[in-house]
């Protein structure tokens, strides 16, 4: 379904700044309805991959296709969840969970009976005339999966969507979002700097290396969907948490 192949990235110089490569050859696989999780160091060219893959962003050399087509720009089949929320400050959380439907010409009455379904399905009962300035990080950051899912992608792309959020709100949205994807079945592509999060979340975990990045490791986590709820005492989710970790500390370190 997405395919990378030799990807590279250089952010161009302003004249007062040299450049700088981001990407050094990335060739990154993801099959239909798998669950991938991008590990890697802050700064790396996690957010930049991201960007390529939703087609708001462009490369200098090698492939990147979705369905064997090149990406050449935003597509329907794509959605993407920032982790800033990006939320429309002066719409309603049924406003903004409509607004990519409301872009595609779809009715009123159509667009918000989707919103009002996925307000149920994220759990925000109550807060549909609520504002983003009502709403606490978790919520809001609720609004935006919905958002995405409203307008039906077959790919989510997650860009570290639960960085800015306490611990406990965080474990939450996690859950959610892995029941999310036990139900819709959809392909998903996580960039995170937790290791935690992860071995948590992802069927494989892409390590990538410090700036400019390559693929480091690529592992199968060979951890049960759905997950339990004791996962994190599974003796698998423990070794490979160690081994992210050592092979992170080791490629920060040099």
């Amino acid at each position: 379904m997405i395919s990378i192949v030799g990807c590279r990235k250089t952010h161009r110089g302003d004249g007062r700044q040299p450049p700088v490569p981001v990407l050094d050859g990335v060739d990154l696989e993801v099959r239909p309805h798998e669950f991938v999780a991008v590990l890697g160091p802050s700064g790396c060219g996690k957010t930049t991959l991201l960007r390529i893959l939703a087609g708001l962003e462009g490369w200098d050399s090698g492939e990147v296709r979705v369905h064997g087509r090149p990406v050449s720009g935003p597509g329907t089949d794509r959605a993407l969840v920032f982790q800033d929320f990006a939320l429309l400050p002066w719409a309603t959380v049924t406003d903004n969970i409509a607004f990519g439907l409301e872009l595609r010409g779809v009715a009123r009455a159509e667009r918000t009976a989707v919103a009002n379904r996925l307000i149920d399905r994220v759990g925000l009962n109550g807060f549909a005339r609520h504002y983003p300035h009502q709403l606490s990080g978790g919520m809001q950051q609720r609004v935006g999966l919905a958002r995405a899912l409203a307008v039906e992608p077959e790919i989510l792309l997650l860009d570290e969507p639960f960085g800015s959020l306490d611990s406990l709100t965080r474990r939450g949205l996690q859950e959610d979002v892995l029941r999310l994807h036990h139900e819709t079945r959809k392909t998903v592509l996580l960039v995170t700097h937790s290791v935690d999060e992860a071995a948590r979340l992802g069927d494989r975990v892409v390590l990538l290396g410090p700036r400019p990045a390559r693929v480091i490791e690529t592992i199968e986590t060979g951890l049960p969907r759905p997950r339990p709820d004791d996962i994190g005492s599974d003796r698998r989710f423990v070794a490979l948490k160690e081994h992210l970790w050592n092979r992170l500390k080791a490629l920060t370190s040099r």
